[in-house]
């Protein structure tokens, strides 16, 4: 239950390209369905406009060949992947078997899964952005292969399929979509982590100018253990911006360390590389020179969002797995799926999962749809699909945090569920508790995306001027003043409405109050930062849910049991967030302000998140009575 990226290198076999477009149907790009006017959405946005429920994308609209994609990436996991590992009765381990698990990348490639982004000129499948996360879903039940995978068609092939020349293109990218060529991603060294610029890999051109040769140490590099080629970051002389290379493991000069010890992904290699002197043509230049780290940065906005995906995956397979096992196991005389502390488990998971799924393929095909717009206006196809993921950057950094702690909560929960068995590794129940715990490291550690969404919002609102936060601001103590009773919920959503809308007020008011106040010094006030992140994510996860379950309703596209049970969804969910914002906008107006203005701050965040009348209890045990007879996540 994991998921990263990594790619690339050289001998093309087209027989196996051909065999790929066999192995799946063409995917139509998606039909725009949705009101046009979410093709003018810019990322953020959603903090001060209204969105309409009939224009977002829900999963309940995925069409054939989507399904179809998800249902062969599902049997792939559980034929090449669960059940093997089930028979074994161990996991598969990168530092004794990586013969085993190249095989299973090859496999995948078989199937046309190593060529997702990848033209179809290059032998690729060429989905579309909301198509590559339902993947990135599906294959979160590989476990550590999910890491294998992604490392392959993610931040291993993407930066030559957005910034590779044509000659690049042709050369590298058909042996990648069938795995004849492994790549691998080389960013991360020893004293350069999330402050990537500051690393000291140096490439220096040679005297003929024909080769760069690069020196120094990378660390974390997945599928470095039998990786064909590197994307590699180094800064030319003495620049200081990085460049990126494409390099071949086949040029010389690169030696490899031994197969890390890990917590998890113990099936996924992840090893150091070391370069001395190793002879890089010139023409292996990726982009311009100076341009790796904006390589680097653009690569994990996409990398983020997909780790959400695997999250909603990941939670889905657990909670599955939670439930079959609360069925079958007796004590006492009776199911434990009875009780009512599983069944609070059960309803948590189901609420949360269900509630991220919604917000995450609502962002998916926004970016697909700005896309198209930018393609539209001129753009190149590489340009086009760089800035619609760049459009939505705050977005991605939100559904990160909240994907990875998604999946590091549930599967715990799971395993409790299983007990003493949940502890031992005969059900692989614990292999995925560690395989879940990098999420929350990788492609940016979860503090980090924290800041990086207030800090990107922040930098539209007030140096771009993208965003209009000043106009919202002014109309709030008109607002907060008719604010002040508890929430009721009636039949319809109309409360939850309001209550999603105060969320976005709640964060103008802080963020605009510690801004007049701190003014640049907020930038460092890195825990008021947090706090506010924490806010905007529930305001969008809210929002998402709610509005998908709007417009199942408008559309009448479940059934009015099911309707029933998601209402119930929506109302715990808003139940839970209102404690969250509460809490972590008293903490950061505690941390900026004194006296008679934290006293008035205080009062009128209590205004804008009073007390919600809801039966907790009954709500998490309806939706655990819906799940645990389906016996699966059930939606």
């Amino acid at each position: 239950m994991a998921n990263t990226s990594v790619s690339t290198p050289e001998s093309v076999n087209k027989d196996s390209a051909a065999s790929n477009e066999q192995a799946l149907p063409p995917v139509p790009k998606q039909e725009k369905t949705q009101a046009g006017s979410n093709v003018g959405l810019k990322g953020g946005v959603f903090l001060t406009k209204k969105t309409n429920a009939d224009s977002i994308f829900i999963p309940e609209e995925w069409n054939d060949e989507q399904r179809m994609i998800a249902d062969m990436v599902s049997d792939f996991c559980k034929m090449e992947i669960e059940e093997p590992i089930m028979k074994r009765g161990y996991e598969f381990d990168a530092s004794k078997e990586l013969d085993l698990i190249e095989g299973q990348l090859r496999k995948a490639a078989e199937l046309g899964l190593c060529g997702l982004s990848i033209s179809e000129k290059h032998g690729g499948l060429d989905l579309d952005f909301n198509t590559g996360l339902l993947f990135s879903e599906y294959i979160a039940a590989g476990f550590s292969f999910a890491t294998t995978i992604g490392a392959q068609t993610s931040i291993g092939s993407l930066p030559i399929v957005y910034y590779g020349t044509e000659a690049q293109k042709d050369k590298y990218l058909p042996g990648i979509a069938t795995a004849d060529l492994i790549a691998s991603y080389a960013l991360t060294e020893p004293t350069a982590g999330s402050d990537a610029n500051s690393g000291k890999t140096s490439a220096k051109l040679n005297a003929e100018g024909t080769h760069y040769l690069i020196n120094g140490q990378k660390m974390w590099i997945t599928n470095g253990g039998f990786a064909d080629l590197f994307i590699v970051f180094a800064k030319i002389d003495d620049d200081e911006k990085l460049s990126a290379f494409i390099v071949e493991k086949a040029f010389g000069g690169i030696t490899l360390g031994k197969e890390e010890r890990k917590l998890g992904i113990k099936g996924s290699s992840t090893v150091q590389v070391f370069f001395n002197d190793c002879p890089v043509p010139a023409d292996n230049l990726l982009a311009k020179r100076g341009e790796g780290f904006k390589i680097a940065l653009n690569i994990l906005n996409t990398g983020r969002i997909k780790l959400a995906a695997g999250g909603v995956g990941g939670a889905k397979y657990a909670t599955s797995r939670g439930i079959k096992y609360a069925i079958e196991r007796k004590q006492f005389d009776k199911s434990i799926a009875s009780f009512g502390a599983i069944k609070y488990k059960i309803g948590d998971a189901v609420m949360r999962t269900f509630a991220l799924e919604s917000a995450v393929y609502r962002t998916g095909r926004n970016i697909d749809l700005k896309y198209e717009a930018f393609k539209n206006g001129g753009m190149s196809q590489s340009e086009a699909k760089l800035k619609a993921v760049r459009e939505f950057a705050i977005e991605c950094a939100l559904l990160k945090v909240n994907g990875s702690e998604l999946a590091c909560n549930v599967i715990d929960e799971v395993l409790q569920i299983h007990g003493g068995m949940g502890y031992s590794a005969e059900l692989g129940i614990e292999m995925g508790w560690r395989d879940a715990r990098i999420t929350r490291i990788y492609e940016g550690t979860n503090e980090i995306n924290r800041l990086l969404s207030v800090a990107e919002l922040m930098k539209r609102a007030y140096k771009t001027k993208e965003i209009d936060l000043m106009g919202p601001t002014k109309s709030l103590p008109f607002h907060i003043a008719k604010t002040r009773v508890p929430f009721k919920s009636g039949k319809g959503l109309d409360t939850e409405e309001r209550i999603v809308d105060n969320f976005k007020k709640a964060f103008l008011l802080i963020s605009g109050a510690a801004g007049r106040k701190l003014k640049l010094k907020l930038v460092d006030e890195q825990e008021i930062i947090m706090c506010l992140s924490d806010i905007l994510g529930e305001a969008y996860i809210a929002e998402s849910l709610l509005l998908r379950v709007q417009k199942l309703q408008n559309k009448q596209m479940r059934s009015k049991e099911e309707i029933e049970v998601l209402s119930s969804v929506v109302r715990l969910y808003l139940y839970e967030a209102l404690d969250k914002v509460r809490k972590q906008g008293h903490d950061a107006i505690a941390a900026y302000a004194d006296g008679l203005e934290q006293s008035m701050m205080h009062r009128m965040l209590d205004w804008l998140t009073p007390r919600y009348d809801v039966n907790a209890k009954e709500l998490r045990r309806q939706i655990a009575n819906h799940a645990i007879a389906k016996q699966e996540y059930p939606f």
